[in-house]
């Protein structure tokens, strides 16, 4: 499904040239659960960044259900992440102002999905989340762990096939945060390809598949 072959991404700080990821050459297939662990600055955000299509590789080609997505210009590279790709961060990424519903229902709406079906999506993810009661209150309002859960359901709403965790238990405590995991497992084992991005080796070894970078580059692969 995910395929990465000789991905290298450079930036240019002052008048340095830094490669943040060396020549990646990657297969995930659908469905696969993967962890991503990694010291700060070894590319792991750099490499998630490129799976979810925000951001392009300096060099090397991407391909997502054997396409070529690295070809596609802005407008059809940001289609293909509203429809294919969902993303938790470990910050919420809320909109402060909306209401839990109306931060699940964004994505719908941007996707030009008639109301109607927005309605019975959105009432079904409050009712799979436990957040029913919780509608009609804005992120100030909920607890981290509810929070999150609006996340994880706003993420869904499009019905990815790849779900991308960012350090999704980051802000939350231990309990709250296996919590938070589960919920993703469960998408996983529903065919959901599930890539996370975690400092907790504990998690890391949850996955099916776990990876560790340094310095740009990929240096084991563990299976479990």
């Amino acid at each position: 499904m995910i395929e990465f072959i000789n991905i290298r991404r450079s930036f240019s700080i002052g008048d340095q040239r830094v490669t943040a990821l060396h020549d990646i050459n990657l297969n995930i297939a659908a469905g696969d659960y993967v962890s991503i662990m990694g010291p700060s600055g070894s590319g792991k955000s750099t490499l998630l960044n490129l799976i979810g299509l925000l951001d392009r590789p300096t060099s090397g080609t991407y391909k997502l259900d054997s396409g070529d997505v690295t070809a596609l210009n802005d407008a059809q590279q940001a289609r293909v992440r509203s429809e294919k790709i969902g993303f938790v961060f470990q910050s919420f990424h809320l909109v402060p102002r909306l209401t839990a519903a109306m931060n699940i229902e964004l994505p719908l709406i941007l996707a030009g999905i008639p109301a109607a079906e927005r309605k019975l999506r959105v009432a079904q993810l409050l009712a799979n989340y436990g957040l029913t009661d919780r509608a009609s209150h804005r992120p100030d309002q909920l607890s981290g762990g509810q929070r999150q859960r609006v996340a994880i359901a706003r993420a869904t709403s499009m019905h990815p096939a790849v779900l991308l965790a960012d350090e999704p238990t980051g802000n939350l405590d231990q309990t709250t945060g296996r919590e938070v995991i589960k919920l993703l497992e469960q998408l996983s084992l529903q065919n959901v390809t599930l890539i996370l991005v975690t400092h907790d080796p504990a998690l890391a070894g949850r996955a099916s598949r776990q990876l560790r970078m340094v310095d740009g580059q990929i240096i084991s692969q563990t299976m479990s």
